[in-house]
């Protein structure tokens, strides 16, 4: 991805508005006035000033009974409205619909993002009344369940690294590292990945990730299921057509035509 050159001259309130905002998203937790200036770096003044500014705005909430900020609807909603008008999101909604339709589960494409993290694009649903609901907007850990084992069998990644990435993640039944790195490995075997309750007890996800002309991964294109309505033969046909349109969004996107195993 390229970057556009910096500034000769910043805007310091800006960079340090879009500090606390990158701050706000990625922590877990709603935090304080004094605890974001200390992380930041910033003068407590000044961080209190822009603060009350992003709430204002809308972008952050302000708790007033235990006086901590959290992120706020305000920036889901821009972030909502650029990717509404992404080419590509365009793009890969027909495959979501074809395959949330073909397969009875919810369709979804998440994107690669800053902090080793990934951010939920667009979905698709079917027409079963009760089905796995997911929001728009959502992020979760780059390397957790199928879409994580997609986005690590093509990070390059030595497995020392990718062990410090692994013991941060939270499961509720995870596999252990070793058995982890097998599963990373039939991935590139098979091109798509599956996690079978082990993030989420019950609910079953397939991945196949979405490289660049690098081979890198960009992207990945999820499947999300209840464990019950989706037995090996289900699986084994959802994880084809998950590859299939992976293999097009790649060709589409960088001219890259990933090797089938």
């Amino acid at each position: 991805m390229s970057k556009t050159n910096a500034p000769e001259k910043p805007v310091g309130a800006l960079v340090s508005g879009l500090a606390v905002l990158r701050y706000l998203a990625s922590t877990r937790t709603p935090a304080g006035v004094t605890r974001i200036a200390r992380d930041l770096e910033l003068n407590s003044s000044t961080c209190f000033n822009l603060l009350k500014t992003l709430a204002h705005e809308g972008l952050i909430n302000f708790d007033d009974p235990t006086k901590t900020y959290t992120i706020g609807l305000g920036l889901v909603e821009l972030a909502k409205g650029a990717l509404e008008q992404s080419s590509y999101v365009r793009m890969v909604h027909p495959f979501l619909e074809q395959i949330a339709a073909n397969h009875r589960v919810t369709a979804t494409l998440w994107h690669r993002t800053h902090g080793d993290r990934v951010v939920l694009l667009d979905r698709a649903d079917h027409e079963a009344a009760i089905r796995v609901h997911m929001s728009i907007g959502q992020r979760l850990p780059m390397y957790i369940a199928a879409l994580g084992r997609c986005m690590a069998a093509y990070s390059r990644l030595e497995p020392e690294q990718l062990r410090l990435h692994f013991e941060n993640l939270r499961w509720e039944s995870g596999p252990t590292f070793d058995e982890y790195l097998l599963e990373i490995e039939e991935v590139r075997k098979r091109g798509y990945a599956v996690d079978s309750g082990s993030y989420v007890k019950g609910v079953t996800t397939v991945s196949a990730a979405v490289l660049d002309e690098s081979e890198r991964p960009v992207m990945a294109i999820s499947a999300v299921g209840f464990s019950g309505q989706l037995d090996k033969t289900a699986i084994k046909a959802l994880g084809e057509a998950l590859k299939e349109s992976a293999d097009k969004v790649s060709r589409a996107l960088a001219g890259h035509v990933r090797a089938r195993p």
